[in-house]
């Protein structure tokens, strides 16, 4: 097969074991939008339920339709909804947030016009600067609202850290005591209502930020938060990516492999072609600056990354024959590439990596 992702759900159900031992009364939420961060969606919540996740979140309405197809249930739509979408959500049974009064008569609606009663969370806006409300009167006028309205029903107050992955910086507690505040003052009211602020690094890095629940994303997947290495926090990383030798060639000095001739080689030396490029997920960042794993031993990507093809440098006396397996993330014996290696590499987060890989990737997934 040219290309293709494993994914180990067993890895997950453990990373999600692994998150609920960590949060101790508190509830984990397992985050499974952006198709579970490339590991697909529902195999992914199906593993996490079996980890202990109580609650699912996705960021769209069309994303919550898919878990209710799947006959998945619990789920939280975090993100905006216009009222088309709010419809859809209220048809997939999700619950929602909301941060804005003016916004609030239109669920209501929805949940009216729908038969339903919608679960609402408010947001409060504690240092992230994106949605939320930035004052807690709105917060709690909005709490007040909704457990008012036969219609609706006051599901949770959250809000999101902007730092958490950071260790030591100062923001990270300056959220967590202004969301604290607002939680005290609320539960004085509704002392049933669930507070969740923490993200997978925040729940590693303070259990003062645990409060009632957890939204975990990166960490349930087996990427470190904090973008070094998962074992060094008890995780396992669920996602393999792998390809095959197409073919291996041989290179004088002054030969030249892919677009541009970027990598021109030095000594003759052979090269093995891949069937794997950008449009599988493989960046074009990663040109003359990435690694392959082929027969456990590591090789050197060089030349253009190509939409479909990357190219290799096995040396001058190559043991690599066509036919053989190319890991491009994961482990082959010894030797493993972590996507946090890759992140360093490409300037950018583990889990980018993980969500950019390709559709046309077909996705393997081993049970536990």
């Amino acid at each position: 097969m040219r290309a293709l992702a494993r994914i180990d759900d067993g890895a997950i159900t453990r990373n999600c074991t692994r998150l609920t031992e960590a949060l101790g009364p508190a509830a984990l939420c397992a985050v499974v939008k952006a198709d579970g961060y490339g590991h697909g969606m529902v195999e992914s919540a199906r593993a996490a339920h079996a980890g202990g996740a109580s609650l699912l979140a996705v960021a769209t309405a069309t994303e919550a339709t898919a878990l209710r197809d799947a006959e998945i249930d619990g789920v939280l739509v975090m993100g905006a909804l216009s009222p088309a979408e709010l419809v859809e959500a209220a048809a997939a049974r999700a619950e929602v947030v909301v941060w804005d009064l003016d916004y609030l008569p239109t669920i209501a609606r929805v949940a009216r016009q729908s038969g339903t009663r919608i679960g609402v969370h408010v947001k409060f806006d504690s240092g992230m600067g994106r949605l939320g409300a930035r004052d807690p009167m709105v917060v709690h006028e909005l709490a007040e609202r909704i457990s008012g309205d036969a219609h609706l029903s006051l599901a949770g107050a959250m809000t999101h850290f902007a730092t958490a992955d950071e260790r030591g910086d100062d923001h990270f507690p300056t959220q967590l005591r202004r969301f604290t505040e607002v939680v005290e003052q609320l539960k004085q009211t509704y002392p049933a209502l669930i507070a969740h602020a923490a993200n997978s690094a925040a729940v590693l890095r303070d259990p003062a930020s645990h409060f009632d629940m957890a939204r975990c994303g990166v960490a349930i997947y087996g990427l470190d938060p904090f973008g070094v290495d998962p074992a060094l926090v008890g995780l396992e990383p669920a996602l393999r990516l792998s390809s095959y030798v197409a073919a291996v060639k041989a290179l004088d000095s002054g030969d030249s492999v892919g677009y541009g001739r970027t990598w021109i080689a030095e000594a003759p030396t052979s090269i093995a072609v891949l069937p794997i490029g950008y449009g599988d997920g493989v960046r074009r960042g990663l040109s003359d600056n990435g690694e392959v794993l082929i027969g456990g031993r590591r090789y050197p990507l060089v030349g253009t990354v190509s939409m479909d093809n990357v190219t290799v440098d096995l040396g001058p006396e190559p043991v690599v024959a066509a036919g053989e397996e190319a890991v491009l993330i994961g482990a082959q014996g010894s030797e493993r590439i972590l996507c946090e290696m890759l992140a360093k590499r490409l300037d950018t987060i583990n889990y980018e990596v993980t969500c950019g890989v390709g559709v046309r990737v077909p996705r393997e997934h081993l049970s536990a």
